[in-house]
């Protein structure tokens, strides 16, 4: 027993032990001395403490935790335990007192272990975490085996594969474990038996989350690694634990595994839609390691002509092929090498043989290469048959073999499985096959074979994924038959693809182009391309007349017709002087399309109309006319009446009034946004024909019926014709008048076209007047809060209407643009420079002799 005695004890220890004497098995007094005494340098001091407390509280977790801890701590500097034997032995039997007490602590036996770990003497450490599973209960056994594998594989050898043994009849469900273990080591023998097991395993779930198949991977790639090393595994079939549930259990024999049944039910369970390169190169790899190359060979076959369904696998199993393949042929030659340098002179050696078989390998090497791709173009249409550049990439290595007979045997392949609606996106159509096919023929110059293919084509109906693809399709067939001569046998195709089906005879009209419920065959007698074709074939023939017109006829009755087509047919009629014909054809368009395509073909039909006949049937003219602007929209009308207008100045016998009146029926005709633009061209027209002076009704009339904005622009130009005419009040009484629209902010031109006309013929007075009008303008809209906020709204409405015009010009589909530049356009831009013109011829500039000129300095 530690005596009082055997301790220094200082005045500072005194209450400490005071305190320890009333009350001995008080678990506080005894950790306070401790923390008081821990502060001293020398530790033999603290370690009697910790005795006498460990004596009074033997069942105290915290003090025995706290005494191992600082004991352990004190051999951090003598960390070999071979110099320092007794210092270990010590703390050993520190921990084996403790553990009389705390054995059902786990943290105590784990601080034992790691301590016992830096012992040489393996088997005490052994049986040390033996003792502590026997110890601990089942459900604390999961904090001791991470250490006791960690030992284990430290240690290795026969320990490790026992602990392991143990581990896993415990936990099978850990099995990866040991396989990492096995692999870390490159014990192949044991990694793949054991991968085997857990394969063989049905009931096998990885805690890891791993797959079946990356097991397989992981097998394949042990396999294909070391197929030398992996032999025999009866041994480990004898020490390692079985599955529980083996789906398979002959493929694990007492002589070893059944490698070739295990890859081969891995290809046959993954083979469809997973990789299995892999698998394939470990089995030939398996076979090359047990001598039988035969057999390899055999398995590499196997797999590149159909046993892989990836480009990757093919590649991943053709490389070691090829490697396998030059290897022997390296062999081979290395062999008869060493042979003819070990042959004597005097000896004569028949490599006939020799010889034959080395070139046998290099001329299946040779083969091999050559095959590649057709094996890769196999495995490409395997994996995806309706691939159509699968397809012809395909016909085109035979046709570059010059193999016709393999060639039209693909292309009969490839049209017999492609499902139309099946190809991929981007991948081409179905159609591109077929006129592969024909060119193919058309090469040869088989031209019945290529008419009877075609034939096919445009009658099978799972030839073509769409309407359009046979429309495509006839084109095509017909456009051959052109090149060939046969314009004849083209009409036939054309015929064949215009004429209505049977099967919607009876309701052809309700039949929808573009409802994709009906067969393409039902709808392709609408496909506009075919008709344009036709028609233009008809048009080609110097006595096919009747027939184009029949085809025009026809596609108007079908409904297919588009304003190009239209104009086309009114132009064929003009060109064989059918010229009311061709008047009857615009106005079924006309009736046929709504605005704005209906403004482009009255364009077009009044121009000619009046280029026709001018003045001989003006009535007539001027009935179509008024036809033409009896239901046209308002935002369309403007180019009509201009055209109206100059019909009458041309034709409508001298009398300018007409004329006057449309062009006034047009300012109220037209869209708000056009009617600044005609009342200028109206006061234009006006002051051109009858005189300036009758221009200004019309400029008085636009000043009050327009916008106030627009009514500035008109009063600014009426003010310089009243000045160029020599009417200064007037000119004076307009800007005073169009001052109430202009903020001075917002429209300075009038303002500054006033100050300019003050300073040339005004006096101070009126200049004046000028300024205090300006001045009162301003203080108007500054307060006005109402027209500012219009002022904000006209603006953006503005830009609305001017985007909305951009829109309308770039989205409009122009047909006199192709077949007739002229057009209203040039009605528009004949009259707005007749407008420029007439405004400069009435506003020839006059000298006042009143003039006064007056500086700011004067005033």
């Amino acid at each position: 027993m530690v005596s009082m005695m055997d301790i220094d004890i200082k005045d500072e220890d005194l209450p400490f032990e005071d305190e320890l004497q009333r009350e001995p098995y008080k678990l506080r007094s005894w950790l306070r001395y401790i923390d008081h005494k821990s502060q001293t340098p020398t530790s033999r001091t603290l370690n009697i403490i910790y005795e006498r407390a460990v004596r009074q509280l033997p069942g105290s977790y915290k003090l025995w935790k706290k005494y191992l801890d600082h004991r352990t701590l004190q051999l951090a500097k003598k960390k070999n335990p071979i110099v320092h034997p007794d210092e270990f032995k010590k703390v050993e039997l520190c921990y084996e007192r403790s553990l009389l007490h705390m054995h059902k602590m786990p943290r105590i036996w784990l601080d034992y272990l790691r301590f016992l770990t830096k012992l040489p003497d393996v088997g005490c450490v052994r049986r040390a975490f033996d003792r502590a599973l026997r110890a601990l209960p089942v459900t604390q056994h999961h904090r001791i085996w991470p250490a006791y594998l960690k030992h284990a594989k430290r240690v290795g050898g026969i320990v490790a594969e026992r602990v392991f043994q143990r581990y896993l009849a415990v936990w099978p469900a850990q099995s990866e474990l040991y396989v990492d273990y096995c692999l870390d080591t490159q014990q192949w023998g044991p990694a793949v038996w054991m991968l085997a097991c857990l394969l063989d395993d049905v009931g096998f779930k990885s805690p890891r989350g791993t797959t079946v198949y990356q097991l397989w991977k992981q097998l394949a790639g042990v396999l294909k690694a070391q197929p030398y090393a992996v032999a025999e595994f009866s041994s480990y079939a004898r020490a390692l634990p079985k599955p529980r549930n083996s789906g398979n259990s002959s493929r694990l024999g007492g002589g070893g595994l059944d490698i070739e049944a295990i890859l081969r039910d891995g290809i046959s369970r993954f083979g469809g839609d997973q990789e299995t390169g892999e698998l394939w190169v470990a089995l030939a790899g398996h076979f090359i390691a047990r001598g039988e190359f035969e057999m390899a060979r055999d398995v590499f076959e196997e797999a590149v002509a159909g046993g892989v369904r990836s480009v990757r696998d093919f590649s991943l199993v053709f490389d070691a092929y090829a490697e396998f393949e030059e290897s022997a042929i390296a062999g081979a030659m290395e062999a008869q090498v060493k042979q003819a340098a070990a042959a004597s002179d005097a000896v004569i050696i028949d490599s006939t043989d020799q010889d034959a078989a080395l070139d046998l390998r290099l001329l299946r090497l040779e083969r091999l290469m050559d095959r590649r791709p057709f094996l890769v173009s196999d495995v490409v249409i395997a994996q995806q048959p309706h691939s159509v550049q699968s397809w012809l990439k395909r016909a085109a290595l035979w046709q570059a073999q010059s193999n016709r007979d393999k060639a039209v045997e693909t292309y009969e392949a490839a049209v017999a499985t492609v499902d139309p609606h099946r190809i991929p996106s981007g991948d081409g159509k179905v159609t591109d096959l077929w006129m592969a096919y024909a060119e193919l023929l058309e090469g040869e110059g088989k031209f019945d074979q290529m008419r009877s293919v075609l034939s096919r084509a445009v009658s099978a109906a799972t030839a073509v994924g769409s309407v359009a693809e046979l429309a495509d399709l006839f084109v095509w067939y017909a456009e051959k038959e052109l090149a060939l001569g046969q314009t004849e046998r083209a009409l036939q195709v054309l015929t064949q693809a215009t004429a209505v089906p049977r099967a919607v005879a009876s309701s052809f009209r309700k039949v929808d182009y573009r409802d994709e419920s009906v067969s393409p065959h039902h709808r392709v007698f609408k496909a506009l391309k075919v008709w344009n074709l036709l028609v233009d074939i008809r048009e080609s023939m110097d006595d096919a007349a009747d027939a184009t017109r029949a085809a025009y006829d026809r596609m108007l009755e079908l409904r297919i017709a588009t304003p190009q087509t239209v104009v086309n047919y009114a132009d064929f009629l003009e060109q064989h002087n059918y010229f009311e014909d061709s008047f009857r054809v615009y106005e079924r368009g006309i009736e046929a399309f709504g605005y704005p395509v209906a403004i482009e073909l009255w364009n077009i039909y009044l121009r000619r109309f009046v280029e026709r006949y001018g003045a001989a049937k003006k009535e007539r003219a001027r009935d179509l006319f008024e036809q033409a602007l009896d239901k046209c929209p308002e935002k369309y009308a403007k180019p009509i009446y201009l055209a109206y207008g100059r019909m009458e100045e041309a034709h409508g016998g001298g009398v300018a009034r007409r004329a006057l009146r449309i062009y006034e029926r047009a300012t109220r005709g037209v869209a708000r946004d056009q009617r600044l633009e005609m009342f200028q061209f109206y006061a234009a027209k006006t002051a051109e024909l009858l005189g300036p002076v009758h221009a200004r009704a019309v400029y008085e009339r636009g000043i009050e019926e327009l916008g106030d904005a627009q009514a500035l622009v008109l009063a600014l130009e009426f003010a310089l014709v009243e000045r160029q005419l020599g009417e200064i009040d007037r000119a004076r009484a307009l800007y005073s008048y169009a001052s109430q629209f202009a903020d001075p902010r917002i429209s300075p031109q009038l303002w500054s076209a006033w100050h300019e006309f003050e300073v040339r013929h005004g006096n101070e007075e009126t200049f004046k007047e000028m300024l205090r009008v300006k001045r009162s303008v301003q203080a108007r809209f500054n307060t006005d809060a109402q027209f500012l906020a219009a002022l904000e709204i006209e603006k953006q409405q503005k830009q609305k209407l001017e985007q909305n015009q951009q829109q309308q010009k770039l989205g409009a589909a122009s047909v006199s643009k192709s077949k007739d530049s002229g057009g209203f356009e040039g009605f528009e831009r004949q009259q707005e420079t007749q407008q420029a013109e007439s405004v400069s011829a009435v506003a020839a500039a006059a000298d006042n002799p009143d003039e006064v000129s007056i500086d700011f300095d004067d005033l």
